[in-house]
């Protein structure tokens, strides 16, 4: 039996009582001869030794939820315990050794390095001297049988030294398992013949290779897991920044210096002896995230998804404090971590280019020319380079000037120099922070260099970024517990300032037209630039971060260089940054006070500009597939009308305008019409019918309306592609509850409701229009529009019941359980001025939209038009609506009463889609 390591999260015994196993082994099989009634009987004693194991782990590790090298080890060991007892039973008491045999059982892989999670491989090779004999060939079926009777997941290979050398030659795979190759049990000589060959045969003199392949498999990973270091929901072991990439490290160290632990990187000058105790602590860290995955899930998951990271968060004991979700702390320190990771990777990386181990990147063997420095800086392997550290000491504005120069030559800045800087971060005091040479740099830094993002991403993970200002440093690494934002909040920050950038560079014309010609037009760069870099620097507290941001702003941008001017519009965008956001996706664009609020609050043409690129870099920074054709329309709309009513005065904004305009524009596209017809069209629609809809719109509903019988509901389904959505226009007479019954049809075919307005004519007749999307957040393809003409067309005529078959489609997926939206409801009279608008925020799920138009509708409240803003899980209902007299809802008491109805719909709602 193996001797028991030091340090185990618990005693040794408790984990594996090896005499107690071998006795009652020894009791159970006195007397059996046949294999089979062997194993029988052998199986089940360690089934339970395991389990006892496994429970005395886990129970220590729930004490000590941070230990995680006891941990590993105690895995290890456990496994190294049953994996030697079945081997013993297997020559002992099932194949008798004949003489001569020789085997050798080594762990290899993670095994073999002795890290182990509670479900990790088992990966075994069977060592055998020559070709595999029959008696080998019995030994290692009977000790898989064993083993698979106990559910371990076993990876093995038989083979041969020669095997060995062979196969690893040809699969780095192979030869980075034997690398890490461990003797268990069986023939040490033999063992010890591999482990010599190994090094003289196979890894002497091929490290380069070895190396090379090893950071492709890591680039094809990162690509795999998506890319980022700040995923929302990280891989532990194979993401950026996670366990996989510190373990190559240790490989290549191995395979290059025959480490046997990553201690002696320190002595070899590879790491500092802070960074090492920086990989130690990410290691710890990660390993410990992991462990815990594998024992809440009972199976091997390295995948932190939401519900997990809540769970994982509780078995380490963070808490909820400062206006956060101990999930959220969790997820900081984890981000943080990470990019430690990065860092620990790029240092010993350019070592390894030192060592002319590993080729420079491929661009820069192509174009050797070195672009030419500034006094006090060297150039090393086509980096950045400090030429005499204590004289880039003497000057603390150097700090900021390596920056500078880096973004100035477009070249990398060296680990060494970055070592620097990240040692001497206390040379960034207060005064240095308001020298008008630093805020000089600082400003040249966003604005002159044309690559802002590279030097805040760099300033940010060396943490000169939160040094210079301080303000910015609780919201680094900082996580969003949300289904909406997919990066940190300092990584959404330079996402966004990445965006601006683009669009100053003329590479969004096409796709942000708007924002490119107010950028082309001219703006105060430095307003905008810094308004960016901290419209989000107030998160994270129990605050408005709106407000509290605006409060940091007005320190900030002072200390920044900024006049008094400059400084008052900064604070003015951070206090509003979300307001452009909110009007366009959560306000009827189609109401004249909806455009009159907004206008009255910019004030000016220079805000609205300013407050736009704004928005659409925020929109595009929170991450892939946020920014679409719907949201760009609803922006543009918004920027337009408000520019035109600034320009020309609020009073244009008026329904009488807009009605008779629309009323122009329709007669014209009706253009062949009866004239009888088209006055009849024309003059049975209310105000609000013509200033609600394009012209495209109402052309559509006056085809669907003309001879319509009383009987019949008409549909027209069409790709709208400028809003990123399918239109659906329905036609049919007026009943109550009509936009009810829509939103349940829509919700039974998996329709995403994006917009809908429903009118009715003077005439009787209700004319509906819904902007539809997938679940993937897409219009619907052509195909698909027939099932979806039916399905709507069953519900409308009652052959489904949509109340009971949205039952077992409206559910929320487990994984995304672990989000907690508060509902609040808001009604408001003075957004509009002949609605009041309810405004429900809430959880999102597919039946939501049926569950409260069916309770307006139950109580009598016509609904004139909802808008809907989806945010991840977050989704924001807007209701423009009427009692059944056409008045709006002034009584306290009424509005109560429906509030309560509302949130007695979407509790029993979200019942529903949890059980």
């Amino acid at each position: 039996m193996p001797e028991a390591p030091d340090s185990l999260i618990c005693p040794a015994t408790d984990i594996f009582n090896a005499p107690h196993v071998d006795q009652q082994i020894a009791d159970a099989t006195a007397g059996l001869k046949d294999p089979t009634d062997i194993r029988a009987v052998v199986v089940p004693i360690l089934m339970q030794a395991r389990k006892d194991g496994m429970d005395a782990i886990a129970a220590a590790f729930a004490d000590q939820p941070f230990a995680a090298r006891p941990t590993t080890r105690a895995y290890t060991w456990l496994t190294d315990c049953i994996v030697v007892t079945a081997m013993d039973v297997a020559t002992r008491l099932l194949s008798p050794a004949a003489p001569n045999e020789r085997l050798a059982l080594i762990a290899v892989g993670g095994y073999g390095r002795g890290e182990m999670a509670p479900y990790s491989d088992v990966d075994l090779l069977f060592l055998t001297p020559q070709k595999i004999t029959e008696w080998a060939e019995t030994v290692i079926e009977s000790m898989l049988y064993i083993l698979w009777d106990l559910r371990l997941k076993v990876g093995h290979s038989s083979r041969t030294v020669k095997d060995c050398i062979r196969l690893g030659k040809e699969d780095f795979t192979i030869r980075t398992a034997l690398l890490e190759h461990r003797v268990l049990t069986g023939d040490h000589a033999l063992a010890k013949e591999l482990d010599q060959k190994l090094w003289s045969d196979l890894f002497k003199n091929t490290a380069p290779e070895f190396i090379e392949a090893k950071l492709a498999e890591r680039d094809a990973r990162h690509m795999r897991q998506g890319g980022q270091r700040y995923v929302v929901e990280p891989n532990v072991k194979e993401g950026k920044g996670g366990l996989r990439d510190l373990q190559s490290l240790f490989w290549i160290s191995k395979y290059l210096h025959r480490v046997q632990n990553t201690e002696e990187l320190v002595r070899l000058k590879v790491f500092t002896a802070d960074e090492y105790q920086t990989f130690i602590r990410a290691e710890d860290f990660l390993w410990a995230v992991r462990c815990h995955l594998h024992l809440i899930t009972k199976r091997a998951a390295d995948q932190l998804t939401f519900d997990l990271q809540v769970e994982v968060a509780d078995r380490m004991g963070y808490k909820d404090k400062g206006g956060r979700r101990a999930v959220e702390h969790f997820m900081q320190d984890y981000f943080r971590h990470a990019t430690a990771t990065g860092d620990l990777t790029r240092i010993f990386l350019t070592k390894l280019e030192a060592m002319h181990v590993k080729s420079g990147p491929l661009l820069e063997r192509i174009f050797r020319r070195t672009p030419k420095t500034k006094p006090g800086y060297k150039v090393i392997h086509n980096r950045l380079a400090v030429e005499n550290e204590k004289k880039f000491l003497s000057d603390k504005m150097n700090l900021l000037r390596l920056f500078e120069e880096g973004l100035r030559t477009g070249m990398l800045i060296h680990p060494d120099a970055m070592r620097l800087v990240t040692a001497n971060l206390h040379l960034i005091d207060d005064d240095m922070r308001t020298t008008r040479e630093a805020q000089r740099i600082f400003l040249d830094l966003l604005l002159k260099h044309g690559n802002p993002e590279r030097a805040l991403r760099r300033m940010n993970e060396l943490g000169i970024l939160a040094a210079f200002i301080p303000e910015f440093e609780p919201i680094v690494a900082m996580m969003q517990f949300n289904m909406y934002h997919h990066y940190t909040v300092d990584e959404h920050i330079i996402q966004c300032i990445k965006v601006l950038s683009e669009i100053e560079h003329g590479d969004l014309v096409e796709e942000l037209p708007v924002a490119s010609s107010i950028l082309e037009n001219g703006v105060n760069r430095r307003v905008l630039y810094i308004a960016l870099l901290l419209h989000d620097i107030g998160k994270g507290r129990d605050e408005d971060h709106s407000v509290l941001g605006a409060q940091i702003a007005r320190k900030v941008a002072p200390r920044l260089g900024l006049n008094k001017v400059e400084c008052e519009t900064v604070e003015w965008l951070v206090r509003y940054h979300l307001l452009m956001s909110d009007m366009a996706q959560k306000r009827d664009l189609s109401d004249p006070r909806t455009l009159r609020d907004f206008a009255k609050a910019v004030k000016n043409r220079k805000r609205l500009d300013l407050l736009t690129v704004l928005t659409v870099c925020d929109i595009r920074g929170v991450g892939p597939g946020t920014w679409n054709n719907w949201k760009a329309m609803l922006l543009r709309q918004l920027h337009r009308e408000t520019a035109q009513a600034l320009e020309h005065g609020l009073e244009e904004l008026n329904r009488e305008n807009r009605g008779a305009e629309a009323r122009r524009q329709l007669r014209e596209a009706l253009d062949g019409w009866d004239p009888a017809a088209l006055r009849h069209e024309s003059g049975r629609h209310y105000a609000p019918y013509w200033q609600g809809l394009d012209t495209a719109t109402q052309v559509i509903f006056a085809n669907l309306l003309r001879d319509i019988p009383d009987d019949e509901v008409r549909i027209d389904l069409h790709l709208d592609a400028d809003r990123d959505a399918t239109r659906a226009c329905f036609a049919l007479v007026d009943h109550p509850g009509i936009f009810s019954r829509l939103a349940g049809a829509l919700a039974l075919v998996g329709a995403n409701v994006v917009d809908a307005r429903t009118y009715t004519s003077n005439d009787g007749y209700a004319t509906a229009a819904f902007w539809i999307q997938d679940a993937d957040g897409h219009p619907y393809e052509q195909a698909r529009l027939s099932r979806l003409r039916q399905m709507i067309l069953k519900t409308l005529k009652g052959e489904i019941v949509a109340t009971e078959a949205i039952k077992s489609r409206d559910k929320i997926k487990k994984r995304e359980r672990a989000f907690k939206v508060p509902t609040s409801i808001m009604f408001d009279n003075e957004g509009s001025e002949i609605y009041t608008i309810i405004e429900v925020d809430t959880r999102d799920r597919p039946g939501l939209l049926f569950d409260l138009t069916r309770t307006l509708a139950n109580n009598n409240v016509y609904i004139a038009s909802a808008v809907i803003a989806t945010y991840g899980e977050q989704v924001v209902d807007t209701f423009y609506v009427k009692d059944m007299f056409g008045l709006k809802f002034h009584s306290a008491a009424k509005q109560k009463a429906l509030e309560r109805k509302l949130r007695e719909a979407i509790d029993k709602g979200v019942e529903r889609a949890i059980s």
